[in-house]
């Protein structure tokens, strides 16, 4: 009896998976095929030595269609599921994460305080989660959240969890790293030792995810106790230019020498400007190093902004040299005291009233509700890079 046109490779499916693949193929009895095939002799040496350049399309469409399911089968099975906890802060944005994929799973904490402000807290699903894997969105806005948020990152690993991932977007001590003085704290150093004593679930190290942290140093001061995984906002940036109408006029600027380290082998493909600051008197001003704005939309990109002074001083340079659109990318939009109202909206006009656009990723919560719908800033969600980050 003739062999099947799928005998050749059913030995490497399993038996379930040859029956979905014959019953999507509906595939007829090999003596029922009535197909043309158009074949082209390519070269005629001898008679033992044919070659064609055309071959069945019933024999594509089987390759086709067993290598679709194939790939399907093992995209799920590199899938987890993972049961995702969250503070207050972080709630929108682990929503967000949930949507990008139907692996996570939102859970619960009550978040509660006694009477003396100390907080009473409470998982209710704690029993639920055994061997399962967790993960918690974590924001560290500031030192009152800090105490309670750790108290849970704490507890979770000890429920007979399989593995525990701690994403923290923003690491807010970062610009606290170097003792220049004697008696100078480096609070990035304490709150490192504080991360790296979590406990171990019983798939080991906790897994400790941080965007752009500010030095890059920073990522020894952690034990061996937790494992650090350091993420990039950059590539959301990325695929943003891509979607301008002048995407091909693009110039990165770096507002300083830190900047260009951190992030120009991510932007080797744009044209690239680099600034720096020199002291004149008391003052520190910002100065053109490098590069040529003239004509072009030029994108400054750091990875945090607090005050502002910076940005605005390296603005003003590339808009007095000739640059025709001033816009601005940072991972971490701090803006404490509401700077962010230093930030004014071009209105299509020139580069020094304002900035086309200022990009910033929801790292920070409480500046997102802060800045949504206010131009020039826009929002670019971690979302999509949280969740593939929790399912390594």
């Amino acid at each position: 009896m003739a062999a099947s046109p799928l005998t050749s490779s059913s030995s490497l499916i399993n038996p379930t998976l040859q029956k979905k693949i014959n019953s999507s193929l509906s595939l007829p009895k090999p003596s029922e095929i009535k197909l043309p095939i158009k074949c082209e002799l390519k070269r005629f040496r001898n008679t033992k030595n044919w070659s064609f350049d055309r071959v069945s399309e019933y024999s594509q469409r089987v390759g086709t269609m067993e290598s679709t399911i194939l790939n399907s089968s093992s995209s799920t099975r590199n899938s987890k599921k993972v049961c995702l906890f969250y503070c207050d802060e972080m709630k929108s944005l682990a929503e967000r994460v949930a949507a990008e994929s139907d692996f996570i799973q939102l859970q619960n904490i009550n978040w509660r305080k006694f009477e003396d402000g100390f907080p009473n807290l409470f998982i209710p699903n704690a029993r639920g989660i055994r061997g399962e894997h967790v993960a918690f969105l974590a924001s560290f806005s500031s030192p009152a959240v800090i105490f309670e948020q750790l108290s849970v990152i704490y507890a979770l690993p000890k429920l007979f969890i399989s593995s525990f991932t701690l994403v923290l977007p923003f690491f807010p001590t970062g610009t606290s790293e170097r003792v220049e003085e004697e008696g100078d704290i480096a609070t990035a150093f304490a709150l490192s030792r504080i991360l790296s004593h979590i406990p171990i679930s019983r798939g080991g190290p906790t897994s400790l995810v941080i965007f752009d942290i500010h030095a890059l140093q920073e990522r020894f001061y952690f034990g061996d106790n937790v494992l650090p995984c350091f993420e990039s906002g950059v590539p959301l940036l990325k695929n943003r230019l891509q979607q301008l109408p002048d995407s091909d006029n693009i110039t990165i600027a770096f507002p300083d020498d830190g900047a260009w380290k951190r992030f120009h082998k991510q932007l080797q493909h744009f044209p690239m400007i680099v600034c720096g600051k020199v002291r004149e008197g008391d003052q520190r001003i910002v100065r053109l190093k490098e590069g040529d704005p003239r004509g072009h939309h030029v994108v400054i990109v750091d990875d945090l902004v607090q005050s502002g002074g910076t940005l605005i001083e390296c603005q003003k340079v590339l808009a007095a040299h000739g640059a025709t659109k001033i816009s601005a990318y940072v991972t971490h939009g701090i803006f404490p005291n509401r700077s962010w109202e230093r930030f004014q909206h071009d209105n299509g006009g020139s580069p020094q009233d304002g900035l086309t656009y200022f990009w910033i990723t929801d790292s920070c919560p409480l500046t997102v509700k802060q800045v949504r719908n206010r131009k020039p800033f826009e929002v670019l969600s971690l979302a999509s890079s949280i969740e593939a980050a929790v399912q390594i």
